[in-house]
């Protein structure tokens, strides 16, 4: 008696089942990588940032230089005061230069002795009969003694003529007193310089002094200036 043997057939799973259930695997692994990674970026400290010396300069110049255009603007203007009038100086009387002619050195002067006849004025003149008189400071401004001489070469309003002579010392000064010319003549002046490095011999004319007080007479080597009181 034949026996039957009973038989299962078994079948295979699908290629396309195997593939399915890879790909799920995959997408668990990464989104739990994906899930570590972004807890890990959360917990890790955050980097230093790093500063650019060259901008930070920068910034601190244009910081120093807002400050002061603010501080700048802050100072008040100045208020410009106007100058105080400073009085005006006094004048003081100007000096008068005498006019000289040119000459050569001559030598010192003598005395004329006055003769009879006419009255040439070639002689000393009489200070007590020649009216009022005044004071004159002759200073010697040259590296000599000086021999100075005045006159009147025509006789004065009191009748009197000559003339007058004194010694300077080098660099000196004195004074003497003179008869005022009034309305006129005026005195001539003539002076020799004894200045072994420039002799010199200075002639002038003009030199009119009508009122009191202290005249100056200056000598030069080239000129003579008179100052009135």
């Amino acid at each position: 008696m034949a026996s039957s043997i009973t038989t299962r057939s078994f079948t295979p799973p699908a290629a396309s089942e195997s593939v399915d259930r890879s790909y799920c695997q995959m997408k668990r692994i990464l989104f739990v990588v994906a899930i570590l990674a972004l807890l890990f970026s959360a917990c890790s400290p955050q980097a230093t940032p790093t500063v650019d010396p060259v901008q930070a300069q920068a910034s601190v110049i244009a910081a120093a230089n807002t400050m002061v255009a603010m501080t700048m603007a802050a100072i008040p203007t100045a208020t410009l005061i106007p100058p105080t009038p400073v009085p005006s100086p006094t004048l003081e009387p100007s000096p008068t230069l005498i006019p000289i002619p040119t000459s050569a050195f001559q030598a010192s002067p003598t005395v004329a002795a006055s003769s009879g006849g006419a009255d040439t004025c070639k002689h000393p003149l009489d200070v007590k009969s020649a009216g009022p008189s005044t004071s004159l400071n002759l200073r010697n401004k040259t590296n000599g003694p000086v021999t100075i001489r005045i006159g009147l070469s025509t006789k004065s309003v009191f009748g009197q003529c000559g003339y007058l002579g004194w010694q300077v010392g080098t660099k000196d000064s004195i004074t003497v007193s003179v008869p005022q010319t009034g309305p006129g003549p005026c005195y001539w002046v003539e002076a020799w310089i004894n200045d072994p490095q420039k002799k010199s011999y200075v002639t002038g004319y003009g030199l009119c002094m009508n009122n009191a007080g202290t005249w100056h007479l200056d000598i030069n080597y080239g000129q003579f200036v008179l100052t009135s009181p």
